[in-house]
């Protein structure tokens, strides 16, 4: 498979990356991450409104460009180099994409627009006591201790999630509960009775986290909600993450690059010693490894009639296939290319005043979030296992 971004796509990501230059240096990012919201409100409202990031794959009718996953992957990845302090991933991936799935024509033309445009938060509410994205959710089989009691008016909600990214700044929140018909997707008002959100000290201060008390909380059904999109909403999230995280990567290697250039020692550039390009060597080819399957998982989920048309009967197993590829790849390359940067930076590398400590920490925390490479690997071979015997039956 031969992949290259067009040239429109191109320009659209060095718009993008001098956006993010701009606005979200690393003086930004530990201002931003010192404080409670987390990121810089006005600068959220120029990304979404001015340039329109946040409804980039969103179709044109609800106020988005009209694009898909590609244009997205894109805006994620330059987020990844800056490590932008802000809900994007939380609200215009997660929440956006899952009310897109779930939720019927007029549930769409009421609550998507407000938030492409990024006059409203969302976050999606899945995680419960076991912890970040366990192995249950990727199950359509999977059960909730959260439930969802029909009334006259709609729903009542009860039950606790947990790691609920951005929740703290979210105007709405589409829950994961068990209902009677199994399972669905029910958007709740943040500020709605019964709803409590506590914020979470976590390793990773730029992505913030929260957990979310419901007691008899009103919320609304998405009318198309079925338990397989669960399923679809992990591949699309896990594309997603996995090009935020070789965009982080890049950064790393960028700058242990740097600093090598820069550090002598016995009379010479460090970067001239054999041990030193190799370990670099190596970290550049396995970087470019899990750029391809990032890349290559955003445009199998492009090409896919699951995108485009929500038809469940396309082959999705192929989607997960490929993001469960990346999610897996992009994690280990992360991590990896966190602890070389810090080692080549030497005596300073662990210090709070280098920065290398602020993708090292990203790094760690999107490791495990949405699944470790481990369970993404055992994903991926259960889809590729599936696909073959799909094969067999049709010979």
């Amino acid at each position: 498979m031969a992949f290259i971004f067009t040239e429109d796509q191109e320009q659209f990501r060095d718009s993008v990356s001098r956006f993010l230059k701009d606005k979200s240096s690393t003086v930004d990012v530990r201002r931003l991450m010192a404080t409670a919201q987390g990121f810089d409100s006005m600068v959220w409202q120029q990304l979404s409104q001015q340039l329109g990031m946040t409804g980039v794959h969103m179709p044109e009718e609800l106020g988005g460009a009209g694009f898909g996953p590609v244009e997205m992957a894109i805006v994620c990845e330059e987020m990844g180099k800056s490590l932008y302090c802000g809900p994007y991933f939380a609200s215009a991936v997660c929440a956006a994409n899952a009310l897109r799935i779930a939720g019927d024509e007029l549930q769409q033309e009421t609550l998507l627009p407000e938030i492409i445009s990024g006059e409203k938060i969302a976050c999606l509410a899945v995680t419960e006591d076991r912890g970040i994205w366990t192995d249950e959710v990727f199950s359509t089989a999977a059960t909730f201790s959260s439930t969802a009691t029909r009334t006259d008016n709609g729903h009542l909600l009860n039950g606790r999630k947990r790691f609920v990214v951005d929740a703290c700044n979210a105007d709405t929140l589409i829950v994961v509960a068990n209902d009677d018909q199994d399972f669905g997707f029910f958007v709740v008002d943040a500020a709605a009775q019964g709803v409590s959100i506590t914020a979470l000290d976590s390793m990773d201060p730029t992505r913030k986290l929260a957990d979310v008390e419901f007691t008899d909380s009103p919320a609304q059904r998405l009318n198309n909600s079925k338990p397989e999109q669960l399923r679809l909403l992990v591949d699309i999230a896990s594309t997603a993450l996995a090009n935020e995280m070789v965009g982080g990567a890049q950064t790393l290697l960028d700058s242990a690059l740097s600093y090598t250039q820069l550090r002598f020692q016995f009379g010479r550039s460090i970067a001239s010693f054999q041990a030193i390009k190799h370990r670099l060597a190596d970290l550049l080819l396995e970087l470019e490894l899990a750029k391809s399957a990032a890349y290559q998982a955003a445009q199998t989920l492009a090409d896919n009639a699951l995108w485009s048309t929500n038809d469940q009967t396309a082959d999705i197993d192929k989607v997960t296939e490929h993001a469960s590829l990346a999610k897996a790849a992009a994690s280990e390359v992360y991590l990896h290319a966190a602890l070389e940067c810090i080692q080549m930076h030497g005596g300073i590398g662990f210090t709070w005043e280098n920065d290398t400590h602020l993708w090292f920490k990203r790094a760690k925390s999107s490791e495990v979030f949405l699944g470790s490479p481990a369970e993404h690997r055992e994903r991926m071979l259960t889809a590729l296992c599936a696909q073959s015997t799909d094969l067999r039956n049709s010979a």
